[in-house]
């Protein structure tokens, strides 16, 4: 059955990282790092992950220009961030979902991949994973550093308590949990450097 992931290699040995895809029967991994490689994991360098991944039988696709956390494009920062809201509606990004969607419709199980441990401070939640829920129900399925899953939906509550927007007498769920993301993304989005 299709579905689709993310994973964070973080500190994680090739081997653990290769053992979770297998343990989750993921075939194909999307590399959605703007820049794919790592200053201290080398074996996360994207000609070596390619090659680790084959070894292992699971293909790798990069769609870092489409999904990645930074833009060429003036137009979507604000005060030298990235705004997400403004990359979720870029043309190169909508072509990166339609992309995924279509390796879903083909049978694939797809994981998301990038550096950060904790998909909370990850574009690939707060990005990616949080556009698929909102406008196609998707609700993305996060692989923990041990290997366990967390959904979106149970991460964007996460993100309340993380960023203490709550629901009160005047404020509902739905309307604090998007703000909590607007928040979260805020404080995780890219920022160019001064």
């Amino acid at each position: 059955m299709p579905a689709l992931f993310s994973i964070g290699y973080a500190t994680k040995a090739i081997e653990t990282f290769i053992a979770h895809l297998h343990a989750h029967g993921i075939n194909v991994v999307a590399d959605v790092r703007s820049v794919p490689y790592s200053k201290a994991f080398h074996d996360y360098h994207r000609e070596n992950l390619i090659e680790h991944l084959r070894k292992a039988g699971i293909r790798y696709v990069y769609l870092g220009e489409e999904l990645g956390p930074r833009s060429p494009y003036d137009a979507h920062y604000e005060n030298g961030q990235v705004q997400f809201d403004r990359l979720q509606r870029s043309s190169a990004f909508l072509r990166g979902v339609e992309r995924l969607l279509d390796g879903l419709d083909k049978g694939f199980s797809i994981a998301l991949t990038c550096a950060e441990k904790d998909p909370a401070v990850c574009h690939r939640s707060l990005l990616i994973a949080h556009f698929l829920k909102r406008e196609h129900g998707l609700d993305i399925a996060h692989i923990n550093h041990d290997g366990e899953l967390e959904s979106e939906s149970a991460l964007a509550r996460r993100l309340m308590d993380e960023t203490g927007i709550v629901p009160d007498m005047l404020t509902g769920e739905e309307e604090c949990l998007e703000n909590a993301w607007r928040e979260q993304s805020r404080r995780c989005a890219y920022k160019k450097p001064d």
